[in-house]
């Protein structure tokens, strides 16, 4: 076998020509309208522009950070100018000027078309608002920033039983009954543009709390505050504990308001591999922030690679599926591209913290999975899904589906490579 410094070598090569050929290179300048602003995310399997042109906040905040990071790691001045069109959007068309906080989704002119309000658009909001300052030093951008946070602690914040309430109207009213805007597991590997799930907006989500970490874990790497501190120190508690099934193995994504989880009906005795080793990372991320010891959460990190290995990969092919139910194969055995891009990132990522050269193998073989059957070279982008003969379904861009998901997972495993 090659030594680590050869294998790093080889696989840091690829993954940055997959990330600026292929990814950056289908999503810009395509993606960005020049007549309204902002980012224009359907395409069809070939790239073709698919006819929504509606903009939904967590896919535009999405490829504002995406930009933002890129500017801040060297990749281009053009990328702070992008970053500068998406920010200016988001601000401009999708904040809310009379309540604050950010509107769900708008038309493609910046008409508001859903405006409540739901913690996962915040989150992302925070997330590209924090990145965006973060890399430019914009004190707009902070001030905006720190604004969301504010709403969310006045509006959002259960201090009763920790965490945090989602659903909300414009005028931040808590929703308690009706059907929520979220797609809870972004499903966009699908031919269509998906629609609306209905779910109880009562519910509190670990996929909602998880990208909150993340987006307080860059909230507070940018601002360093005492708040931001705090309530990473929250969710930290909550995405490694609250959520975690220790005696099963797993997380489970839906709870009542008092966090009691919600797995007795069988449609919510459901594991998704992907949150699951997504979650591995970003709890990695947010232990760094607050300069925590990834080392106390081992045992977490193990059991949840084990479960996910036993029961949600792919021996013979490589690759992850979708999810399935309690102790049993996985049962949706779509690969989405989502999926395989955070399962890599969080192999490679735990890989460096262990050592343990199973999660490298998982790497690699995930990578190759990707490689050959996942990643368009001709059309650029990656399929949506992956079936089990190994055949392309879905969009190259959709509701959920812009540059983010495998845009970050080639920077952090590019970065990862870097310091191995």
């Amino acid at each position: 076998m090659a030594d680590l410094a050869t294998r790093t070598d080889e696989y840091r090569s690829s993954l940055e020509q997959t990330l600026t050929d292929n990814v950056l290179g289908f999503w810009f300048p395509r993606s960005i309208d020049d007549e309204h602003g902002g980012f224009l995310t359907s395409y069809d399997e070939r790239g073709e522009f698919a006819g929504n042109g509606n903009k939904q906040v967590v896919t535009q905040a999405r490829m504002v950070w995406l930009t933002a990071r890129l500017a801040r790691e060297g990749y281009g001045d053009e990328y702070r100018e992008i970053a500068d069109h998406g920010v200016a959007f988001l601000l401009d068309e999708m904040w809310d000027e009379a309540n604050g906080g950010f509107v769900w989704e708008v038309e493609r002119d910046g008409t508001t078309s859903k405006p409540n309000k739901h913690l996962y658009g915040q989150s992302f909001g925070l997330y590209a608002l924090s990145e965006y300052a973060r890399a430019n030093g914009d004190d707009e951008a902070a001030a905006y920033a720190h604004e969301l946070v504010d709403l969310l602690d006045e509006h959002a914040k259960d201090d009763e039983h920790g965490g945090y309430v989602e659903y909300f109207t414009p005028e931040w009213e808590p929703i308690t009954e009706g059907q929520t805007y979220l797609e809870n597991i972004e499903p966009d590997w699908s031919p269509k543009e998906s629609g609306d799930s209905v779910l109880d907006p009562t519910l509190k989500l670990m996929n909602t709390h998880l990208h909150l970490m993340e987006a307080f874990t860059t909230y507070y790497e940018a601002f360093d505050t005492d708040r931001g501190r705090d309530r990473l120190h929250e969710l930290l508690a909550i995405l490694t504990g609250t959520v975690y099934r220790k005696r099963r193995g797993f997380c489970t994504d839906k709870y009542d308001p008092d966090w009691s989880p919600k797995i007795d009906d069988e449609e919510f005795q459901v594991v998704s591999y992907g949150h699951d080793l997504e979650n591995v990372w970003l709890v990695m991320e947010a232990a760094d922030a607050l300069d925590i010891s990834t080392a106390l959460y081992r045992e977490f990190f193990e059991t949840l690679w084990d479960y996910s290995l036993e029961y949600g990969y792919d021996d013979e092919d490589g690759g992850f599926y979708f999810y399935g139910g309690f102790d049993e194969p996985a049962s949706f055995r779509i690969k989405a591209w989502w999926v395989q891009a955070e399962c890599m990132t969080s192999a490679l990522r735990t890989y460096e913290r262990t050592g343990d050269e199973r999660y490298f193998d998982v790497f690699a073989e995930t990578w190759a999975f990707l490689d050959e059957h996942q990643i368009d070279r001709d059309h650029g982008e990656w399929h949506s899904g992956v079936d089990e003969t190994l055949e392309p379904v879905g969009r190259k861009g959709a509701v959920y589906k812009g540059a983010y998901h495998n845009g970050r997972a080639l920077l952090e495993c590019i970065a990862a490579l870097d310091r191995l």
